[in-house]
């Protein structure tokens, strides 16, 4: 994983854990800076080139330290004007290394509202937040979670009756030292185009950081005559992300299902035996009692520790 960020009018290319010498910063040795000019994002062959920027990409260093580059000589010399001019230059630099990109999950306020009128319990944290930690937690299978650190805020679902955060941050920590950081919001404009979910999220640990970019904005169709929403009959947009709402073929009105490669992949393992990689019960408990510790500490404010008692 490697993103492109701009800093000092210059672009650099930069993975977790790169050294790079950049423009001299106002910052101190040992400090945390944040780069918000995000330019790109890659891994393997998936590329996601910002329009110039990434909206929601951050690539955070640490200042390392300051220092002069290499003396550069310029002569200036003009023959038979007794002309001779010498100056010498060195460029101040600031040295970084990379610590992490940040994350977060995004759905529209239609979508949030209509789900939770279904079950109020199915808050942005619960309904959504949930699939991430899974991913998150069967990377580092192994590594058990053990402390949550969350915040929230409220103001639009709350309006609309519903007593949940419009957007929450987590933080969670890992046995193995690993810090992923989650952030989920239900409170998007009714007409955002992402019909779903809208994903950026990192794991930030000892040894590297691993990024999905999956808001689908490389794909996008817009029309004055409105488009249905694939999740909410009588709502349409006027600009969709193509590949945001469920698997299948929209132009057919084939849709797989949001668990269709999990289906077919339990099917394969009964007809041909094939392994199934599906979740053991320790690790669909440890991303319950993640997700719930995102959600209680979000509610209260507090620090809760891994695993949850009782």
């Amino acid at each position: 994983m490697y993103a492109v960020i701009a800093t000092g009018g210059k672009q650099y290319r930069v993975e977790q854990g790169s050294v790079l010498r950049i423009e001299k910063l106002d910052a101190e040795p040992g400090s945390e800076v944040k780069f918000g000019e995000v330019l790109l994002v890659g891994s393997g062959d998936s590329v996601k080139v910002g329009t110039p920027r990434l909206a929601g990409a951050s690539v955070s260093a640490t200042v390392q330290k300051h220092g002069q580059g290499d003396k550069v000589s310029i002569v200036k010399f003009r023959r038979r004007k007794h002309y001779l001019r010498m100056k010498n230059h060195r460029q101040k630099y600031t040295e970084i290394k990379v610590t992490g990109i940040s994350a977060r999950l995004y759905n529209n306020r239609a979508n949030g509202i209509a789900i939770m009128t279904r079950d109020r319990e199915a808050t942005p944290v619960v309904d959504a937040l949930t699939y991430y930690v899974d991913i998150v937690n069967w990377m580092l299978d192994g590594a058990q979670p053990v402390e949550v650190v969350a915040r929230g805020q409220k103001g639009v679902l709350k309006a609309a009756g519903f007593d949940v955060d419009d957007v929450n941050y987590a933080i969670v920590t890992y046995s193995d030292g690993t810090v992923a950081n989650f952030t989920v919001s239900y409170a998007l404009p009714e007409k955002y185009p992402a019909l779903g979910h809208a994903t950026r999220f990192e794991m930030l640990g000892t040894e590297g950081v691993l990024i999905v970019d999956d808001d689908h904005t490389d794909q996008i169709m817009y029309t004055n005559k409105g488009i249905p929403h694939v999740y909410l009959p009588g709502h349409e947009v006027n600009m969709v992300f193509l590949n945001s709402g469920t698997p299948g073929d929209w132009a057919l009105g084939e849709f797989h299902g949001a668990i269709a490669n999990e289906t077919r992949a339990w099917l394969d393992h009964l007809v041909t035996g094939k392994g199934c990689h599906l979740a053991t019960p320790r690790q669909a408990r440890a991303t319950l009692e993640t997700t719930l510790g995102i959600q209680l500490a979000a509610e209260t404010g507090r620090i809760i520790t891994l695993p949850l008692p009782g």
